[in-house]
């Protein structure tokens, strides 16, 4: 059995620059994470497209976000994708009657499974972005997991997105055909530190991106929930300030 650095390692790759003419296509949340994980394929040289999942989330500002993203890094073929999540429910971030967690000590951030977990999202997400690409005819699929600094879910760990690249594989006409779709995860293995390091390097406007699971009016970030959480010790880690809690941002709170 592979062990997890190695999948890491596998699903890491892809530093160096492409070939012309290489498109790929970006799982964009609107987040810090999706946000710099796009503007590394950019730089990169892949020629991108992107897809945003309206699946019902409370924190729906992050659509709005995942536009402004898409918009400053010059993506033109973003599709917002509709699909309920919410009829399933089972998740804080699509049940309102399910409370978002809300200044959890710090051992229990990576500790079990938290409420905010929607089932299956990733694989869901996935599976939708591999048939756009099919479509567009792109070599990859980027998306921003991390397995870091992360709030334990299971479809952000290495493993997973090295079991749905062979399941790309095996499930499309690409495929088939020899030209899998790739599936790349440059900061799985990263801390949000390094990943806000690595985003500020490229130029990622940060103040366009949203994290919060349950903001208040206007978009403001709660500041208690566990992604809240994570932000605010990754850009303190990164000796950065966060340009979305600023408070001048938010006049009048």
């Amino acid at each position: 059995m592979e062990k997890a650095g190695t999948i890491a390692a596998a699903v890491a790759a892809g530093g160096e620059a492409v070939p012309p003419g290489r498109r790929g296509l970006v799982l964009l949340s609107g987040g810090l994470d999706s946000a710099t994980a796009a503007a590394w394929a950019r730089d990169r040289g892949y020629a991108l497209s992107a897809l945003s999942v309206d699946y019902g989330q409370r924190h729906r500002v992050e659509l709005d976000a995942a536009r402004d993203v898409a918009r400053a890094l010059g993506i033109s073929d973003h599709v917002v994708l509709p699909i309920n999540l919410a009829a399933f429910g089972g998740s804080a971030l699509v049940d309102a009657a399910i409370p978002v967690p809300k200044n959890r000590p710090d051992a229990e951030l990576s500790a079990g499974i938290p409420s905010t977990y929607v089932p299956a999202r990733n694989t869901v997400f996935l599976s939708l972005a591999l048939a756009m690409a099919e479509t567009r005819g792109a070599d990859a699929i980027v998306l921003g997991v991390n397995a870091v600094d992360y709030s334990g879910y299971p479809d952000c760990r290495p493993e997973f997105v090295a079991a749905f690249a062979r399941l790309a594989a095996l499930a499309t006409k690409a495929g088939v055909e020899g030209r899998p779709t790739e599936i790349l995860a440059p900061l799985v293995s990263l801390t949000k530190a390094d990943i806000i390091r690595l985003g500020l390097s490229l130029g990622v406007d940060y103040g366009l991106t949203t994290s919060c699971y349950d903001p208040q009016a206007g978009g403001r970030p709660c500041g208690g929930c566990d992604s809240c959480r994570l932000r605010a010790a990754g850009f303190a880690a990164a000796g950065a300030a966060d340009p979305r809690s600023d408070p001048r941002r938010w006049p009048g709170g």
